[in-house]
């Protein structure tokens, strides 16, 4: 049985998967995330305050001789998250367990009264992977992409028609993994004018957009876990139960993961709860200081 919240939406509504590191992500400023005035003082503030956050610096996973003399160990990292050897043999090719890049836009604009919320969406029933979850906008980046900024806006405009124009690119965190190894890259951006935004959904990747109080994350209320195992070390997959209007949404994995991280860094505190990330040795290319969610 769910306990949820009860909150309007801020805006109208259209029917409409890691590890958590330290690697310093790819992004940098372009015309579309450019800094703009209007919007609250909050939100000017709050930009100012999230374009000095930098994420721990660290190597990087795109070293080549890095990967090859750690190939044993990245194969029994492989075959633990759920990969097959025979599937993903990195021994004989280990540029099959270099990561792939995406990125996701958490965009933070102020409710009516005045909180941080943030948008959300639903994926379609119709999608053959993850089918009906609650995630971030967002998608894998594509060779023209000039950086994750780019890459998170583009894939929201396709997604839900929000302009790349009316977000701005604040930051970006520390990179996740996904447990399919994919690299996940969150960007926070600023939506300064949410009356500008009408929510339009592709209805072939999207069933539904809508938006949650950023702090919640935080709160340990409306929240569960379950304990998993990984590698020998037990760690903590969060889902928070949250309702809106006559709609009941569970928000969990890598997005509840990742959204916990933004707002830590937004309200610039911990969590209410223990996140109880697993800490284990790492090959090289994936490092360590790493969550899963």
């Amino acid at each position: 049985m769910f306990l949820l919240y009860r909150r309007l939406p801020s805006f109208a509504r259209t029917t409409t998967t890691l590890l958590c590191k330290s690697m310093e992500p790819a992004i940098t400023t372009t015309a579309a995330t450019s800094f703009f005035g209007g919007g609250s003082s909050r939100l000017s503030a709050l930009a100012q305050q999230l374009r000095r956050y930098k994420p721990p610096p660290s190597s990087s996973f795109d070293d080549a001789e890095e990967m090859q003399t750690d190939q044993e160990t990245a194969g029994k990292v492989v075959s633990q998250v759920g990969f097959q050897e025979s599937i993903a043999p990195v021994s004989k090719d280990p540029e099959r367990f270099k990561p792939k890049r995406a990125a996701v836009l958490i965009c933070i604009f102020e409710g009516d009264d005045g909180d941080l919320r943030v948008i959300l969406t639903k994926r379609s029933s119709k999608l053959s992977t993850h089918s009906g979850e609650v995630s971030l906008p967002g998608g894998k980046a594509e060779e023209d992409d000039k950086d994750d900024g780019m890459t998170a806006t583009r894939e929201a405009e396709e997604e839900i028609g929000l302009d790349p124009s009316l977000v701005d690119v604040v930051t970006s965190l520390e990179p996740f993994l996904s447990k399919h190894l994919l690299r996940v890259i969150p960007v926070i951006g600023i939506l300064r004018d949410k009356t500008k935004f009408n929510p339009t959904p592709n209805p072939g990747e999207v069933e539904d957009v809508f938006d949650a109080p950023l702090e919640m994350f935080l709160k340990d209320e409306n929240r569960r876990s379950e304990e998993r195992e990984w590698m020998g070390e037990k760690y903590l997959i969060h889902y928070f139960d949250y309702r809106t209007g006559d709609k009941d949404y569970m928000i969990w994995g890598l997005t509840a993961g990742i959204l916990i991280r933004a707002a830590s860094v937004t309200y610039e505190r911990p969590p209410a709860f223990i996140e109880q990330c697993p800490k284990f040795k790492y090959p090289k290319m994936v490092e360590k200081h790493t969550c899963m969610p």
